[in-house]
């Protein structure tokens, strides 16, 4: 599933690096060509987040999931830095090239992996789903921390999609001072995620419910009028945050749920998120248009809070604790509901 992902983001990108080198592509053909590249992450992500429990023991986890964190962030770092340089030197549609390329090269390491075959009956994709959905929806902070995740995905992909970059393009710092401020959420992540391997925290998903809750700080500064300055330091708190979030999330849903249904949780996690973001982005044009892109942001941050405070009354997500010995707990059920098939 993973290199396949990869496989098909290298095609699209080769694809619109031919329409970019051509230059007379018609509009429908790149946003045909954008859409199925959009396809690639919501295959990726759940597959990723479940094949760590293939991959690493129990008790090396946090630390796996850590070291995840930290590559993507150290990704969307050098990206950050060299796309704008690539595409003046090169061109948009070597620079497309490039990116298919680097497809490759991650189609060529994914197969490499050797992994467990979990034992268990199959019900077809249908079948499989309603399985999936049917754990997800047994457990109560799953499916809370889900919906306030998706909240927050909501706010978040406003802000940082339209209404930042709106009011920056408005006489407060342009271009240039948006990608800082964006570089110092990734900076954020990157230092986030050597707090996260060791952040060990008694009730992990009570962290976890308030760690989003620092995303409405620059939105809520923003909306006061802050100086940009001032937002890019502040972004790096919430970029902290989500390396730590992400980190005790999977975790915990690794620990809990049989791996034969991980793959499953993850991808009906993450629905809402891949389902409501494009309407989000849609929609904050005229919203910004009616209102303003600060009173915009100000109730992206309510928004937040407002998910946050719902996600904490949930009394499953205030009381569950870490088992002391939980890599001890989730290897004797991975004995008692399945088998591996395949060994490395």
């Amino acid at each position: 599933m993973l290199a396949g992902a990869e496989a098909l983001a290298a095609v699209i990108w080769a694809a619109l690096a031919l329409c970019f080198l051509w230059g007379t592509a018609p509009l429908a053909l790149l946003c045909v060509l954008a859409g199925i590249s959009g396809l690639e992450r919501p295959l990726f992500m759940p597959t990723l987040r479940s094949i760590v429990v293939d991959l690493v023991p129990g008790e090396d986890r946090q630390r796996a999931n850590a070291l995840l964190g930290q590559a993507d962030a150290a990704g969307l770092l050098l990206g950050l830095a060299l796309s704008g340089i690539v595409v003046a030197a090169v061109g948009s549609g070597w620079a497309a090239a490039l990116k298919a390329a680097s497809g490759i090269i991650g189609v060529l390491s994914l197969i490499r992996l050797n992994t467990s075959a979990w034992g268990g009956e199959r019900h077809g994709l249908l079948g499989d789903l309603r399985a999936g959905w049917r754990e997800f929806i047994s457990c109560q902070w799953a499916w809370v921390l889900t919906a306030q995740f998706t909240a927050v995905a909501v706010a978040v992909s406003a802000f940082m999609g339209v209404a930042g970059p709106t009011h920056m393009s408005q006489d407060h710092g342009g271009a240039r001072a948006w990608g800082i401020v964006a570089g110092c959420e990734a900076f954020g992540a990157l230092m986030g995620a050597f707090v996260a391997a060791r952040c060990s925290p008694s009730r992990p998903l009570l962290v976890t419910a308030l760690l989003p809750a620092s995303a409405a700080g620059p939105m809520l500064l923003l909306g006061g009028g802050a100086p940009w300055p001032v937002l890019a330091v502040a972004m790096l708190i919430p970029g902290v945050c989500q390396t730590i979030y992400f980190v005790l999330w999977s975790t915990t849903v690794q620990h809990h749920f049989q791996p034969q249904v991980l793959a499953r949780i993850n991808s009906w996690g993450l629905l809402g998120n891949f389902a409501l973001t494009p309407i989000t982005l849609l929609a904050a044009g005229p919203i910004i248009t009616t209102i303003g892109a600060r009173n915009t942001a100000i109730t992206c941050g309510l928004l937040i809070f407002t998910a946050t405070a719902m996600a904490i009354c949930a009394p499953q997500v205030r009381r569950f604790r870490t088992s002391p010995d939980k890599s001890a707990i989730f290897d004797k059920r991975e004995e008692l509901v399945g088998h591996r098939g395949a060994q490395d």
